[in-house]
């Protein structure tokens, strides 16, 4: 069988649990009527809870859940979501036993990759944690090929995101071994025919003629910029970034996404085959870890490569151990950096004597600084002039002036009309 789900946890065991898409309408008029039987509180009373008993589960995000008690023992006991997969530490005070829906089966099916090996013959922590990147809160594509002996065991499948088999990646990134890989040879991963990630969403631009606040990002030459809009606007529920049981969490900022992501970005899969325009996750000189794209190879020995941090514009070379895969959750933010011209002004007539940007030298190098003092950690205004060919704005100061009219009157560039 061949369907459509969407993966809801990766156990640290490297087990991945779905739930098919068939199942999602079932399961959201299920948590409907478990939030309307159940207003109360927890059992506060003292209760002796037995292992395998079936509960409900009072999350984070203050919704009722369908649980299973797996282990009793101390202060808290460890809870299974039956519907979710993942397995808690629960403290009794948010659990209530109730037999009313242990007749319906779980929703969320635990499953194995079909004649996949792990290196060591478990999967590694770091193998783990790429599993749970890839594909937390994701829809991939199950394809069945063998039932479990035991009716709760683990079903053996292949797994496809965006097209390319989850096995066959692993194996690439040496976490596991294949053994009976036929998707993707190794001369076609290293010839980087597997799919890359996702591109980034672009963010939507203010209608032509309104005035918005701006911040300049990146200056590569008086005219050619990078700007960023309300940063607050880049938010995305936490229920789509990671895959734990709160469905309902506030909205995350992009800021605080990259936070997280930061705390096990080591750990991710180090990039192996480079594609034009890919994206992925760079160190900075700051030691933090910030999203960007490949744009060139720009040396051999040793491998240098040439990104574009896309949040801010500004380019870099760095070598390999600085780049990792990004997680999918980084690409639901939409860019923050835009490339915009400045209207209004063109480079003054050519001199030779002035020193000049080497990869633009219409524009000297004093134009360049000027500019860039007048924006640096300023907040401006914009207005968009056209959107093509290319994006241009007027950009003003405080006091509505426009910004080049400084470097108009030093004489660094002239008017264009």
């Amino acid at each position: 069988k061949i369907f459509q789900a969407a993966v809801s946890y990766v156990g640290c065991d490297g087990t991945i649990y779905i739930i098919p898409k068939a199942y999602e309408i079932e399961l959201k008029k299920l948590m409907t009527e478990i939030q309307s039987k159940f207003r109360c509180l927890g059992l506060l009373g003292p209760y002796h809870w037995k292992k395998g008993e079936a509960c409900v589960v009072r999350g984070s995000d203050t919704m009722w859940y369908r649980g299973k008690v797996v282990e009793v023992g101390g202060s808290a006991l460890q809870v299974q979501y039956i519907d979710i997969g993942c397995t808690e530490k629960i403290l009794p005070c948010h659990l209530y036993p109730t037999t009313l829906y242990t007749a319906i089966p779980p929703f969320c099916i635990p499953c194995q990759l079909y004649k996949t090996v792990p290196i060591g013959n478990f999967w590694q922590q770091d193998a783990v944690a790429c599993l749970q990147e890839l594909l937390t809160k994701e829809e991939v594509e199950i394809h069945v090929q063998e039932l479990p002996d035991n009716p709760r065991g683990k079903l053996s499948i292949s797994l496809y995101f965006g097209g390319t088999s989850l096995s066959s990646f692993m194996a690439y990134q040496k976490y596991c071994v294949a053994e009976d890989c036929e998707d993707i040879s190794k001369q076609e991963l290293l010839e980087g025919d597997i799919p890359s990630l996702p591109s980034y969403i672009l963010p939507q631009l203010p209608v032509p003629g309104d005035t918005f606040p701006v911040r300049i990002t990146h200056l590569v030459s008086p005219k050619e910029v990078y700007i960023c809009f309300d940063p607050s606007k880049n938010v995305v529920k936490q229920s789509d970034t990671q895959g734990d049981a709160n469905c309902d969490s506030e909205p995350e900022s992009l800021d605080e996404a990259l936070k997280r992501c930061n705390e096990t970005a080591e750990s991710l899969p180090v990039l192996t085959h480079f594609q034009k325009e890919m994206p992925c996750l760079v160190k900075y000189q700051d030691d933090l870890w910030y999203r960007a794209k490949l744009l060139s190879v720009e040396q051999l020995d040793p491998v240098q490569i040439l990104i574009q941090f896309v949040d801010y514009g500004n380019f870099s070379v760095v070598p390999t151990d600085r780049l990792r895969h990004i997680p999918y959750y980084l690409l639901r933010y939409p860019v923050r950096a835009v490339r915009v011209l400045l209207a209004g002004f063109k480079p003054a007539l050519y001199d030779e004597n002035v020193r000049r940007i080497p990869y633009s030298p219409e524009w000297s190098v004093e134009a360049l600084w000027t500019m860039m003092e007048s924006v640096e950690g300023k907040q401006l205004s914009a207005s968009i002039l056209g959107l093509s060919p290319e994006v241009t704005i007027s950009l003003f100061e405080d006091d509505k002036s426009l910004v080049h009219m400084k470097l108009i009157e030093m004489g660094l560039v002239e008017l264009d009309e």
